[in-house]
């Protein structure tokens, strides 16, 4: 542990954690053994974090979260499994990030920049990019994989094993029980459905009128077009000639062990 930390005297902070400068710990905060907390982080009041979990710089966690918790899993049996969590995270209110299992490999990774609104739920094994917003209530069950710049809406339910590929808009109250392409909006009805590609988000993030075009071909060569896997896949190979984002497209359903949410 070092000086620099301002550490609240209730908090109580194992003596083997460690703890960068400029960190600022709230009261009635728990850290556990075998946590790592990066230089300028700060952790809110009535937190818990266990370990072994590593934190990097400049994260903002607010009161009450819990923070490597074992993994809500009836097959965990104590053995050692980690949490990764990197820089610039802000995450707030009653949030729950579960550890790995060992039959999941052991780790739960969470990347840079992403904001975790109030009672978000992380479970265990899961891979959570950058630059991703979870609104209120968003919940990802086990093995979830989620990329770079996707938002969830509040109460969005992910399934366990479940994919969600970059920049993809998934409205809120929809059940995702499916792999969703990356680019592709989802939006409530009984389970979500496809609805279109994240136009908004990525005219947001820069993207120009031909990437957009392309995307929006490749998603009408997925859900609208018909026709067996194997054709699907044929004219998304064509598009993908001449777009690198739908190449990205077909390698995440190439890729993928579910079947894509429809």
């Amino acid at each position: 542990m070092t000086d620099a930390a301002a550490i609240h005297p209730s908090a109580a902070v194992d003596p083997s954690a460690r703890i960068g400068a400029g960190v600022s710990i709230g009261a009635f905060t728990m850290i556990g053994p075998e946590v790592e907390i990066g230089a300028g982080t700060s952790v809110g009041p009535h937190c818990s974090i266990s370990g072994p979990t590593r934190i990097g710089r400049d994260n903002r966690i607010h009161g009450h979260a819990a923070i490597g918790g074992e993994p809500q899993d009836k097959k965990y049996r104590g053995e050692r499994v980690e949490l990764e969590i990197g820089h610039r995270n802000t995450v707030r209110e009653f949030v729950t990030i579960n550890r790995g299992t060992g039959e999941g490999g052991g780790c739960t990774r969470i990347g840079d920049d992403n904001w975790l609104l109030a009672y978000v739920h992380i479970a265990h094994d899961c891979r959570v990019g950058s630059h991703c917003v979870f609104s209120n209530n968003a919940t990802l069950a086990g093995h979830v994989e989620i990329g770079d710049h996707v938002i969830l809406s509040g109460f969005v339910g992910i399934h366990q094993f479940c994919r969600i590929g970059m920049h993809a808009f998934v409205g809120m109250g929809a059940f995702v029980n499916g792999d969703v392409p990356p680019f592709v909006m989802v939006a409530q009805e009984g389970y979500g459905r496809p609805r279109g590609i994240n136009g908004e988000g990525l005219k947001r993030r820069g993207f120009d009128a031909a990437r957009t075009a392309a995307i929006k071909r490749a998603y009408r060569a997925l859900y609208l077009s018909g026709g067996s896997q194997e054709e699907i896949r044929a004219r998304l190979a064509e598009i993908a000639g001449e777009s690198e984002d739908v190449r990205r497209m077909l390698e995440f359903v190439e890729a993928g062990q579910r079947p894509l949410l429809r």
